[in-house]
């Protein structure tokens, strides 16, 4: 028998004002308490939030109902997958000891329902973004996150906020659509015998049969929340 799996993407919690940011946060909640008796696994394929830093000692205020509920989640016996995006990177252990999530810092190769699955955020996939490659490198090491930490937590949030937002505009501006982006890099892998490969990362809801193979892009949920649902067939559901 099939399991049930459901795949989310670039929720970018914390990106716009209160009232849109707590409408946005209670849709999530609900889908993860939804999640609770309607599948058996969840995959959360980067940039739940728009900033992330975790100190070793402190996380950030906010989000409580959303970390909350993903223990729920996890407590009720749904494995759950947290890709790290361009935008939520900065992670220590919080997530996997605390919430028990399992957390991946690239794309993982996955059998879903005997199908081959090529999973992860995107970004640092595509040709065009020689920059960005350099640029994630310098973030992610670990010696510059223990240097960031030093700083005080008050000022260490608000400069990864004001990084967050000059990385959406730059990412914005950039042509990652069919002639040079995620689309080549999907086809590649299908091309080394994927039957799905799933990212998020473009904001750009896709599904591209390609070969013996399909390309999903999740989208966003900044305009039009949804899922990705894979039981015997994988579909994108609205919310």
């Amino acid at each position: 028998m099939n399991k049930t799996y459901f795949f989310i993407s670039d929720v970018h919690l914390g990106l716009q004002d209160k009232l849109i940011e707590d409408a946005k946060e209670r849709k999530l909640v609900e889908f993860l308490n939804f999640s609770k008796s309607n599948c058996d696994e969840l995959f959360i394929v980067g940039d739940l939030f728009d900033y992330w830093f975790e100190y070793r000692r402190v996380y950030q205020k906010g989000f409580f109902r959303t970390l909350t509920a993903l223990q729920d989640l996890v407590e009720s016996g749904c494995i759950v997958h947290f890709f790290i995006g361009n935008h939520d990177f900065f992670h220590y252990d919080f997530f996997e000891k605390e919430l028990g999530l399992k957390m991946y810092h690239s794309p993982q190769e996955f059998i879903l329902n005997n199908k081959k699955f090529f999973i992860g955020h995107g970004d640092g996939l595509v040709s065009n973004d020689t920059g960005y490659n350099i640029l994630k490198k310098i973030l992610r090491n670990k010696f510059i996150q223990w240097l960031y930490s030093l700083i005080h937590p008050d000022f260490g949030v608000w400069l990864a906020s004001r990084t967050s937002k000059k990385s959406r505009n730059y990412t914005t501006k950039k042509n990652f659509h069919e002639t040079d982006g995620l689309m080549n890099a999907a086809k590649s892998f299908i091309d080394k015998g994927y039957d799905f490969v799933v990212f998020g990362h473009l904001h750009h809801r896709q599904f591209y049969e390609y070969k013996n193979g399909f390309y999903i892009n999740l989208g966003s949920w900044i305009d039009k929340p949804c899922y990705g649902k894979l039981t015997d067939k994988f579909e994108i559901i609205d919310l």
